[in-house]
């Protein structure tokens, strides 16, 4: 059998070629602790901040408003509590989109466990956030935060940024946005406030993400102080990740137009062809408003884990659900948001470098694999 084909980049996207030259660079000469004054560490320290500035400029933020994260989750995180933190005294009102990433909704529990509210918006068949009722959610006195990814991480639907940002804009209040499937990938809509993000997502190593947070909004830690990264995130800098991490940045921003452009088309070929090829297939999330990598489908009758692992066997890494939650047996809460089928789900996301004859490949063996499982199903 051929290699496998990778199709989970919204898990994680393959190490860029160029992130691991940078890694392998800066792990000789970056080890030392950038806030020392001896000649190892003031070469830490320019390249720290080297790495910062590249950030800044991929992301359309000032490099005095990045700090590193030791992930796309830490950075969430941080980021929600620490700017209801920061202003406390203005409310304790917290509004999110019912879609976004478990780990928004994580930082919203305990913010309500600390006596804050949270209020969900809900959503589309496409999965895109009801706007209307954004604008009147984020109208509320007391209203600290807002909160919206982006693009979906298991079905890849825009979210409207821009328009909600102005919404939030008008009634004083941040919005976090969280770009983890779009960063490197896509220009990252204005307004936002605060913005997170993940290296690995676009080709950088684990260990690293990414917190923005924009002058003048109100941010304070709710964690112990520490003196790195602005006092807002606490720990000794993995400078050879983030170096890396900026590196891989700087490479998938410069080839996105294109590279996204050709993954796009081949995404499109399987929105197109699976309903065609596979009987009673529903395909998830906007067709044309979406990101570029990623398509999700569900097959009526299958069992989500048992097509996973079929095509694993036929040489296929794909995903089901949630990238986060796949290991429970909860159904999606993006997907029971939506309205659509949760079960037999199928992620595919598509990494830089994938092939048509990859996709031509899965379009063929598909139609099988599914007609094999509802046959042992007994519902052939």
């Amino acid at each position: 059998m051929s290699l496998v084909a990778y199709f989970d980049a919204a898990s994680s996207e393959p190490l860029h070629p160029q992130a691991r030259e940078a890694l392998l660079a800066a792990i000789d000469v970056g080890w030392a602790d950038p806030a020392r004054l001896y000649g190892q560490a003031r070469r830490a320290h320019l390249l720290l901040e080297q790495a910062r500035t590249e950030v800044a400029e991929a992301l359309g933020a000032r490099s005095d408003e990045v700090s590193f994260t030791s992930s796309g989750t830490q950075a969430v995180h941080l980021g929600v509590l620490g700017t209801l933190h920061g202003r406390r005294r203005v409310g304790r009102h917290l509004v999110t989109s019912a879609v976004e990433h478990s780990s928004v909704l994580h930082a919203g529990g305990v913010h309500e466990r600390d006596g804050g509210t949270v209020e969900t918006v809900g959503v589309d068949l496409t999965g895109r956030v009801d706007l209307d009722g954004f604008a009147a959610a984020v109208a509320r006195p007391g209203t600290a935060l807002a909160c919206l990814q982006t693009a979906n991480h298991e079905v890849g639907t825009l979210q409207p940024v821009a328009e909600a940002a102005a919404a939030c804009r008008a009634h004083g209040v941040p919005l976090l946005v969280d770009a983890a499937q779009t960063a490197g990938r896509m220009p990252i809509p204005p307004g936002w406030s605060v913005l997170t993000a993940s290296a690995h997502k676009w080709g950088g190593p684990a260990g690293v993400g990414v917190l923005v947070v924009r002058k003048g909004t109100r941010f304070r830690s709710f964690l112990p102080e520490d003196e790195r990264e602005r006092r807002r995130v606490p720990g000794f800098e993995n400078v050879p990740g983030i170096v890396a991490a900026a590196a891989a940045l700087r490479a998938m921003a410069a080839e996105a137009a294109q590279e996204q452009a050709r993954l796009s088309e081949l995404v499109g070929r399987i929105r197109d062809m699976v309903p065609k090829t596979v009987p009673d297939v529903e395909v998830i999330g906007d067709p044309a408003e979406r990101a570029p990598h990623i398509v999700t489908f569900s097959c009526l009758y299958v069992d989500g884990e048992a097509l996973l692992t079929e095509l694993d066997k036929a040489g296929f890494a794909v995903s089901s659900g949630s990238s986060c939650t796949a290991s429970t047996l909860r159904p999606s809460h993006v997907l029971e948001a939506m309205g659509v089928l949760t079960h037999g789900n199928v992620r595919v996301s598509l990494p830089r470098g994938t092939s048509a004859a990859e996709v031509d490949r899965f379009l063929a063996v598909l139609p099988e694999l599914v007609r094999r499982i509802r046959q042992d199903a007994g519902v052939a």
